[in-house]
């Protein structure tokens, strides 16, 4: 009677352990694909935060100079709360830097994702709303823009 006590008590076979690591591969490699697109969109969202800011400081310093635009870049300085001096280009968030385009350079997508480019007397194109154009803009208008990282594309705020 003891044998067959001492039958019924066996471990795992090794399809059950095979079948519980397989699983749990599966789960973990679900992780590891999602988590890179996960971050890559986290850090896009933060672009476009700062781009917001930047956007904002425009639309206050138009605000208190009769809807002129800055004409350098040290002039919008104090309306970004940066912690650095304000040189050109300005330091958004210690890696950010923020460049004022003058109205006759043409578009030219920002060199890196830390870069935000404001283009005064132009508004984002409704048909490519990635690219600011004058058509439709008026002497206040200003685009705002900024390259993400998912799929290469460039965000573009008209204030």
């Amino acid at each position: 009677m003891n044998t067959l006590t001492a039958k019924n008590k066996q471990g795992f076979t090794i399809i059950e352990v095979v079948l519980v690591l397989a699983i749990a591969a599966l789960i973990f490699l679900m992780v590891f694909i999602a988590l890179p697109a996960l971050q890559r969109n986290q850090r896009d969202t933060a672009r476009k935060t700062v781009l917001g800011k930047v956007a904002s400081s425009v639309t206050s310093f138009q605000s208190n100079n009769r809807g002129k635009n800055p004409t350098n870049i040290t002039a919008l300085g104090g309306y970004l709360d940066a912690d650095k001096p304000y040189t050109d280009p300005l330091n958004v968030d210690s890696e950010y830097k923020v460049y004022l385009k003058t109205v006759a350079a043409g578009y030219s997508a920002p060199a890196d994702n830390y870069r935000v480019d404001i283009y005064p007397n132009k508004k984002c194109n409704n048909a490519a709303p990635s690219v600011p154009d004058s058509s439709g803009a008026s002497s206040r208008s200003a685009a705002v823009v900024v390259k993400l990282e998912n799929g290469d594309a460039i965000f573009c705020q008209s204030v």
